[in-house]
């Protein structure tokens, strides 16, 4: 009998060419399928919660797919796991509603950005990989300040990279768009109910372009009111950006109307 599996996976996206299958390069998508196949014995097409770019990481990134494989949910995962490399980890499986689907179902997700903001590099910490080192002091305050615009149903056009796939609309809704700081390291969570390509990496740019003093917080609304690229600020690098989680409704995250869950909260 042919059920829906959902998995739940964090990957440091330092050696991989995002999530998405590409010919001849590494993805997070084609090591998953290659590692599934092995297990389910069958051809195997996920449908990813998002197309996390180049250098990208994720603690929470979700897929899924229809298999006729009956292995119990905790035997699946150390089977699959067994067989991922070193930078890729299985963290949940479930058994979920036959209506689930990674992508269409989600209600929202969240990206966190990382700033090292401190003259030193991140080195002595050992989170150079995962955090964007800015050395100029930012004023938090102020960034709280200019976030403040990005929230709402708005055009996003100013913060999109060029290069994405908009086929009809460049809106999107950002429900939350905190920042704070931890010591050395400033912290930006973006919530959205879905991103343009590249949006949360220029909407940090444009933040840092406020908390630097360069711009004041209002800017960010000027700059999403004219919808042009060239006015916003530098889309950052990859390796400070995260997802961190996925949101489902709760009912199509059951099977036949009962939970079934490994080791996922």
């Amino acid at each position: 009998m042919e059920r829906t599996i959902a998995l739940w996976v964090a990957y440091d996206g330092t050696e991989f060419h995002g999530w998405q299958n590409q010919p001849e390069l590494r993805t997070v998508q084609s090591v998953l399928e290659q590692a599934l196949r092995r297990v389910v014995r069958h051809q195997v097409d996920l449908l990813g919660s998002g197309r996390t770019d180049t250098g990208v990481h994720a603690a929470g990134h979700v897929s899924s797919f229809r298999t006729t494989c009956d292995l119990d949910v905790e035997r699946f995962r150390h089977a699959v796991g067994s067989r991922l490399p070193k930078d890729v980890s299985i963290i949940g499986v479930r058994h979920v509603h036959s209506d689930f689907h990674a992508t269409r179902s989600a209600i929202s997700k969240l990206y966190r950005y990382r700033i090292h903001n401190a003259p030193g590099r991140p080195v002595e910490s050992a989170t150079h990989g995962h955090t964007y080192h800015f050395w100029e002091s930012l004023d938090v305050e102020r960034m709280r300040e200019g976030a403040r615009h990005f929230i709402g149903e708005k055009d996003f056009a100013a913060m999109a990279g060029k290069g994405g796939n908009v086929r009809e609309t460049t809106v999107r809704t950002v429900l939350r768009c905190g920042v704070e700081r931890h010591r050395d390291e400033i912290r930006i969570d973006v919530e959205g109910t879905g991103f343009l390509y590249k949006q949360v990496r220029t909407m940090v740019g444009t933040l840092i372009n406020v908390g630097r003093g360069q711009w004041a917080p209002q800017r960010v609304a000027e700059v999403l009111a004219g919808a042009e690229r060239s006015d916003a600020g530098p889309t950052v690098p990859a390796r400070g950006l995260c997802l961190r989680w996925v949101k489902y409704p709760a009912r199509l995250l059951r099977a036949n109307g009962e939970l079934r869950i490994a080791n996922y909260e």
